[in-house]
Order: C-alpha cells, then structure tokens, then sequence
C-alpha cells in the first residue's frame, strides 16, 4: 500500500451493510454483535492499543450500538487503554485523539460509552524501577515490565468493574493468524455453545473476540473501505503502519497475550528485541525528532550485555547479598558457577536521569509535547534512591540533577527519608573508612535502634539486627565465602544424585 485508498462507502453505516469480508457481510456480525450485547446484563469493556485490530473492534462495536434502539442501549461499554507512559510517541498521540473523539462524538450520540486511559503505579513505572531501582534493562529472561506496566493496571479496571457489576465481558481484537499459540489459548478458553471464552486469570470476567477468524488483509479492507463512525478516517493510522512497516502492541491482559517482539510497536524503550526496527522505521520516514529515543534505547540495550555486567551493575543483589547459581557451562554441557550481579550502579542511574532529562527538554524546545518521565515518577526515584538497599543517595542528588537541567521548576520537599542528613552519612563514611567499618552498616543499625527508640517494648530487635549483620559488608570476604558454600551445596547434591541413581540400580527384593 503506498497510500490511503480511497473510501468505497460514503458513511460508516453504509460500510457495515455492504460490506462482505470473507464470506459473511459485516452486517451479519454486527448482528451477532447484538445478541450477544442484548444476551445480558454484563458491561462490556473494549481494550484499545490504538492498532489495527483494537481500532476495528472499537469502531464495530461504536456501529453496533448506534443501530440499536436507545433503549436497548442498557449497558456501558468501558473502552480502556493501557498507557506504559513509554510508548512510541506517535502512538500515544493517536491514541490521545480517538479517545478524545470517542468520548465527545459518544456524548452527542446518547451512547453509553467511555473511553479510559490507565497507567502503571508511579512507583512501578518504567523509570521507577530502572533508574529507581535500577532494575537491568528488560530482556526474554526477565521481562519484569509487562504485568508492573501492562497486565496490573488493565486488570485492576476490570476487577474494579468486576467487583460493581458481578461480572464483566472484555472486547479484544485477538485474531487466531496472529500466531499458533495465541490460537491455541483462544481454543482453550471458549465456553462451549456460547461466542464468550473464559478470562485466563480474572474470575468473572469473559472474553469476546469478534474478528478472531478475520486475516490482516480483512482488518486493512474494512479500515480503508469507510469513514469512522465517530468521525475522521484511519488515515493516521494507515501512515503509522506505512511509515514503520510495523504491527501494534496488543492490549496485554494476561500472560498468554503475546510479547511486542521484533515487529509490533510497543514502549520506544523495549530491550527485550535485538533491534527497535518500528521506532528505526518512523524515524527513518521522517520522525528525525525521535532519533535521541532510539540511541537512549540502544544504550539501555548495550548495558544488558553479559560483557558489561561488572561495569554497569553492583556484584550485590538488592537483598544486599553476593549470590552464586549453577549454570550449563561449555559446548560440551558442562556445568560452570555464574555470578548473579545485582541492580545497575548508582553514578550510572544519576547519568541516565540527567541524559533523560536533557533528552526531554530538547523535544520541549522543539515544539513537540511529549513527556519522557514524569514529576510523580520523579519523587518515587528519588525515594528509591534515598533508600537505596546497597548504596543510599545520602546527598540525594536527584533535585540538584533536575535543578542543573530545569531550574527550579519543581519545589522539592525537605529529604525526610531516614534518620541522617548528608552531613552525617558524609562524616559516617570518612569514619568508616578510617577505621576499615562500612558507613552503611553502622547507619542500618543505628537506623533499626532509633525506630525501636522510645517504645515500651523492644519485641523484634535483635532478629532485625541479626538480619542486617547476615547480608554481606565486605565484598572480598563474601565472594570467597559464597563460592565455597555454593561448591559446598554442589558437593552435596551430586551426592545426594548419586545415592538415588544407585537407588534406582540396584535390584529390588
């Protein structure tokens, strides 16, 4: 396709009576539409990622209820849209206007619909958890975004309309060409004798999927064939598509939903691929603007590399502990002990902030209104920072960072995130270098003792103080103990292998 075609049908109700994909006239199903929306009394919920397959829905489902009488009209449809606060830019603003026009165009029409946007919590966000907590770049093995971003905050729409109503059916766009597997899942989930499926993990919540035997082809001839029925066409969409070469991200609201992959768009900071190709495609068809993304994502990327480990992330996990595991080694399968590193370093997440930061305030400047991380976002890095489980940001550096960026755009409040100040933590650690004691153990032990401070009983102490002296304070020492308790831990269960295999040998009486 190298342009828009031009619309067949003049009106969009026109479309759904003429129209034939495949085999059977869109009106048909419009029609099975109907029975299924009149069947009973569950409220709908549509879910819209602003693609190809949640459009046609949204749009089906508008045309449906606007040949229904109004009083027929007896349920709501919900239409929610899960916004990562990381999605490609041009899709969030298409998003941003379908809702829009839905919400205004439904009001005027006496339907009962509403369009919702939902975000993680602010605290679980993207940057929240990398730069916050300084989580390693998501990747196959630990894909920690998808439910925190996606999954939790849709699901938790639906189990608020689930808990109001009693039970709830959710409209999805899924498709069974979209892959074997996501066929399978449709498969296994349909309620024998109905058109609804069972939701894979929410109780009294149902699935329908109307265009699920509809091919790509069959989604693009209805898109182009008419206008939309809440006004405009898909012309926006159709040069989303034609500029990236790209499918979308799907509306994940379970983990059998497939991942964005190589060639769907989903969040412009995505590491689980080798290689952005739908953010490369947009830039490449014109969107320059977009190219700081796409090398910010490419850094993020090249600091997932098992090569880069020691230099962008702490030998300690966040447990505060240095941690072994046993993984298959050499071509010949022999077993060999991995290193488990912990949360990226923090000199590393106070120059990313910056460099995001910069990144944002350069798209301002040039006029395009997109927000890369967000003020609520901002205060839970900072406590994060403060609290940080191996090195806490006791300078808490994060306004000075945004203040060399910004200025004094934002207010920030007193640090009143532990029982020192930047003073104290600054004289703590000179001390315990001095006398070979780590500033951050004595400042956790005297922290526990102060919250303890004052109460009539001192019930819990002494295990809060055991905890703290069992992580690990001297890395050498922790290093050269953990390998000979995992060699140890080894020995044993090759032993433990061996009796069993020899159990199993011997003759039975």
């Amino acid at each position: 396709m190298s342009k828009f075609p031009a619309s067949i049908y003049d009106t969009h109700e026109e479309l759904l009576k003429a129209l034939v994909v495949g085999d059977i006239p869109v009106q048909k199903l419009i029609d099975v539409m109907k029975n299924v929306y009149l069947g009973d009394n569950r409220p709908w919920i549509i879910g819209f990622s602003g693609g190809k397959d949640s459009t046609v829905i949204l749009s089906l489902v508008y045309g449906m209820l606007l040949q229904l009488e109004p009083a027929e009209r007896s349920k709501h449809v919900y239409v929610v849209s899960s916004d990562t606060l990381v999605e490609t830019p041009v899709v969030v603003e298409l998003i941003k206007q379908v809702l829009k026009k839905i919400n205004t165009d439904g009001e005027k029409s006496g339907l009962p619909l509403s369009a919702h946007a939902v975000y993680p919590k602010m605290d679980q966000t993207f940057w929240a958890n990398l730069i916050g907590r300084g989580y390693p770049a998501p990747k196959q093995s630990f894909r920690w975004c998808t439910e925190r971003m996606k999954i939790n905050p849709v699901s938790e729409f639906i189990t608020d309309k689930v808990a109001k109503f009693g039970e709830v059916v959710v409209v999805l766009g899924s498709r069974r060409e979209e892959s074997a597997s996501r066929a399978q899942v449709i498969a296994k989930h349909r309620i024998k004798g109905s058109a609804l499926s069972r939701h894979t993990s929410l109780p009294n919540a149902y699935t329908y999927m109307p265009i699920e035997d509809w091919s790509a082809d069959e989604v693009w001839e209805y898109l182009v064939s008419g206008p939309c029925p809440w006004g405009g066409d898909n012309q926006a969409l159709f040069d989303l598509y034609k500029g990236s070469n790209q499918g979308e991200c799907p509306l994940v609201i379970d983990t059998s939903t497939p991942s964005c992959g190589n060639s769907r768009f989903g969040c412009w900071t995505c590491t689980v691929v080798t290689e952005d190709r739908a953010l490369h495609g947009l830039i490449e068809s014109g969107n320059e603007w977009m190219r700081p993304l796409l090398d910010f994502r490419n850094m993020l990327y090249e600091s997932n590399d098992p090569a880069n480990a020691a230099t962008y992330r702490h030998i300690k996990r966040r447990t505060n502990r240095v941690t072994y595991r046993r993984a298959r080694g050499d071509e010949k399968g022999e077993f060999a002990v991995r290193q488990v590193r912990g949360p990226y370093k923090m000199e590393h997440r106070q120059r990313w902030l910056r460099e995001l930061l910069e990144i944002q305030k350069k798209l301002e400047e040039d006029g395009h209104d997109f927000e890369l991380v967000r003020e609520e976002e901002l205060q839970a890095i900072r406590q994060q920072w403060l609290r940080d489980p191996i090195e806490p940001d006791v300078v808490d550096s994060l306004p000075r960072i945004y203040r060399e960026v910004y200025g004094d755009r934002i207010d920030w409040v007193a640090n009143d995130a532990g029982a020192f100040t930047a003073p104290d933590a600054m004289l703590l650690r000179d001390l315990g270098e001095r006398h070979g004691v780590s500033a951050e153990l004595v400042m956790k032990l005297l922290e526990v003792e102060l919250s303890k401070s004052g109460l009539g009983k001192r019930r819990g102490i002494m295990q809060e103080l055991e905890g703290i002296f069992r992580q690990d304070w001297d890395v050498d020492e922790a290093i050269q103990y953990r390998n000979q308790e995992f060699e140890a831990n080894t020995a044993w269960r090759d032993k433990v292998k061996s009796l069993q295999e020899s159990y199993e040998k011997a003759p039975k009486l």
